[in-house]
């Protein structure tokens, strides 16, 4: 089955430093993602098949400490370690609010995320996932074979519709249990080479620390 790349933003996260062993280390706390309610890009999660997601994402990757998100919207389903910022520590609900908290890492990307935050800038998050949809009556409703891959920070862009659509309308196809580009409906397809470089990279990333 062909599927998309869904990504559906959120801005109610703050800031939150904690003292650790380590000295102070900076997350970021809030409204990760939402469920039963029409979000900004015309889709609806209904709450069974954000639970589902939700479950499987912390099992998968939170519970072994690899759920790890980028700094902006990467055209890809999974987060590329070269690349990350911050490390999901935990999702849980708090109604139809998905609540969740990350760690900003030392890395260059969390270097950024902590300059802009220190500055005053509002970030924001993005969730991440693979799903196909079902329209009924002018509403796009996200699948039961949706699955969340990763949770990115997120700035707010000018032009937000024709930022969010270049990147949430792309499709995959899963062959043989991996994940690759579809063609698109012009013909034109997305550049599958450096796809399949990050994705082995993960792979590397994630069998070394098993």
């Amino acid at each position: 089955m062909t599927v998309k790349l869904l990504m559906e933003n959120s801005y109610e996260v703050e800031p939150l430093t904690e003292q650790t062993e380590n000295g102070k280390e900076l997350f970021i706390h809030g409204i990760f993602a939402q469920a039963q309610v029409k979000n900004g890009n015309g889709r609806y999660y209904e709450k069974d098949v954000l639970e589902q997601a939700v479950e499987k994402y912390n099992e998968k990757f939170i519970s072994k400490r690899r759920a790890l998100g980028e700094l902006n919207h990467p055209d890809r389903p999974f987060a590329d370690p070269a690349e990350a910022a911050i490390l999901i520590n935990e999702l849980k609900w708090d109604g139809n609010n998905v609540i969740g908290k990350a760690k900003v890492l030392n890395t260059p990307k969390g270097q950024i995320i902590k300059s802009l935050m220190d500055g005053g800038f509002n970030m924001g998050v993005s969730t991440r996932g693979l799903g196909s949809l079902s329209e009924l009556n002018g509403m796009k409703y996200v699948n039961k074979d949706y699955m969340m891959t990763a949770v990115d920070c997120v700035d707010e862009p000018s032009g937000p519709d024709c930022y969010v659509s270049s990147l949430v309308e792309s499709s995959w196809v899963n062959k043989n249990g991996v994940w690759i580009p579809a063609v698109q409906e012009d013909g034109i397809a997305i550049d599958e080479g450096l796809f399949l470089e990050k994705l082995e990279q993960y792979i590397r990333f994630r069998v070394k620390n098993q």
